[in-house]
């Protein structure tokens, strides 16, 4: 099939292609080339593509080419289309591909609304500006959506406008537990309208959310290639998995990391603790690099980090499985798994930061010997294919750094205990004064 722009079977309107052009995408990929002629013909469609594929401008085209061509225009407090994303940091991408549409479009409104910013300023952003294209997380959405001002527009209300439903990231809807939450969220829309599901994997959990929501969907699965393993990551992405010795698995990932200091890597750990933990080593070794890091712990901070780790050129990224799946960060080269993950679907997000719409890139999984069926595991359940890689040639130890650093903080720390202690038995002596003057 012709991958041009021109080969759709609609015409797209003027500021769509101008945005296409500015973004510097000259051809489809499968899943645009497959979703957006359906959702344009108004079919519903439920959608599973790898990851990195380009499934954001899968559906945000139709969007505005809906809203664009609609008869009645929207008014000022009208909710045109809706996109669901589960975390906020995809919402937060999802909505900055959005603005770049939205500099040829100025009569639209927009507005994205996630946990962790205040529900009243987002009503009043609402009442004020208006929001015809929303991007939100499904917690807030619902909290929203409940709400009925005594002065002002509602969100139920505006919502009944609506001619485009997105849920994107559909399995990790409802991997997070928001199956009752997007119910509940689906009885305030209209039955007379277009939605589209994405996903990158289609669990019996999510089609079960596919009839619940869905009316009649076209079915897509896309690849970007047939192989012989039906490979449910980018053909562009190189995956290895590396056998190491307990005692030199960190020496052997502080050595990869030093050997990429003028790339872009993510290390994914399996806990909050670990990442806190390896970052202040990682920081004291490797002195040329910037090391960020984040887990699901953190909150307002999660934004900045992020941010500053996608303006980097180069750098290293700690972080959970909060950072597994959708976000888009440029240009990351590496993806190192430490720990694997606890789920097999989490090996195929964690993989796929990397290699994105085809770019090339490359992931290893750092295992044990012990650990070496996970090889077979990974190929069976996730039809994933891993080639092994060897370990550095020469790992310097660092187990003896490890320990000065813990050493350094265990002092600091039985420092403070005796600064409190000291504190402590302070106020308890002004404290036994007291009782005794009070008493005479």
């Amino acid at each position: 099939m012709d991958a041009s722009w021109d080969n759709l079977p609609l015409k797209l309107v003027e500021p769509v292609k101008r945005t296409i052009w500015d973004l510097d995408f000259h051809k489809m990929t499968p899943v645009q080339a497959a979703c957006i002629p359906l959702l344009l013909s108004h079919k519903d469609v439920a959608a599973e593509a790898v990851t990195g594929s380009g499934k954001t401008l899968a559906f945000m085209i139709p969007i505005i080419q809906i809203l664009v061509q609609r008869e009645k225009p929207l008014k000022k407090h009208d909710v045109g289309a809706l996109v669901i994303s589960p975390t906020r940091e995809l919402a937060t991408q999802i909505y900055e591909v959005l603005q770049t549409f939205l500099l040829h479009l100025p009569h639209f409104s927009s507005l994205l609304t996630v946990g962790g910013s205040q529900v009243g300023d987002d009503l009043q952003s609402f009442k004020t500006r208006g929001s015809h294209i929303l991007v939100a997380t499904p917690g807030r959405l619902q909290d929203l959506l409940s709400r009925s001002p005594a002065n002002g527009p509602s969100l139920a209300a505006g919502v009944k406008a609506l001619e485009v439903l997105i849920l994107d990231e559909a399995d990790r809807l409802l991997d997070l537990g928001f199956l009752n939450t997007l119910n509940t969220i689906f009885a305030y829309l209209p039955k007379q309208r277009r939605t589209g599901l994405f996903s990158a994997t289609q669990t019996s959990d999510v089609i079960s959310l596919i009839r619940a929501g869905l009316r009649n969907p076209v079915q897509v699965k896309v690849k970007e290639k047939e192989t012989a393993g039906d490979e449910r990551t980018p053909v562009s992405l190189l995956n290895y998995y590396m056998l190491c010795e307990e005692d030199k698995k960190f020496s052997t990932l502080a050595t990869l990391l030093k050997e990429r200091e003028k790339e872009k890597t993510m290390v994914f750990f399996a806990t909050c603790a670990c990442v806190e933990y390896f970052t202040v080593i990682l920081r004291d070794l490797l002195k040329k690099s910037q090391v960020l890091s984040i887990h699901g712990k953190m909150k307002d901070k999660r934004f900045k980090i992020f941010d500053r780790f996608r303006s980097l050129d180069s750098g290293v990224l700690l972080c959970t499985d909060v950072m597994c799946r959708g976000v888009d960060i440029p240009s990351v080269e590496w993806v190192i798994q430490f720990d694997p993950p606890s789920t097999a679907s989490s090996f195929i997000h964690r993989c796929g930061r990397t290699a994105r719409i085809g770019n090339e890139g490359s992931a290893i999984v750092m295992l044990l010997p012990c650990e070496i069926d996970y090889v077979d595991f990974i190929r069976l359940n996730q039809k994933v294919n891993l080639n092994p890689i060897e370990c550095p040639a020469s790992v310097p130890d660092k187990q003896e750094k490890m320990r000065k650093l813990q050493l350094r903080d265990r002092l600091k720390m039985d420092k403070a205990t005796e600064h409190l202690c000291h504190s402590y038995s302070s106020m308890l002596s002004m404290s036994a004064v007291l009782s005794l003057t009070l008493r005479t």
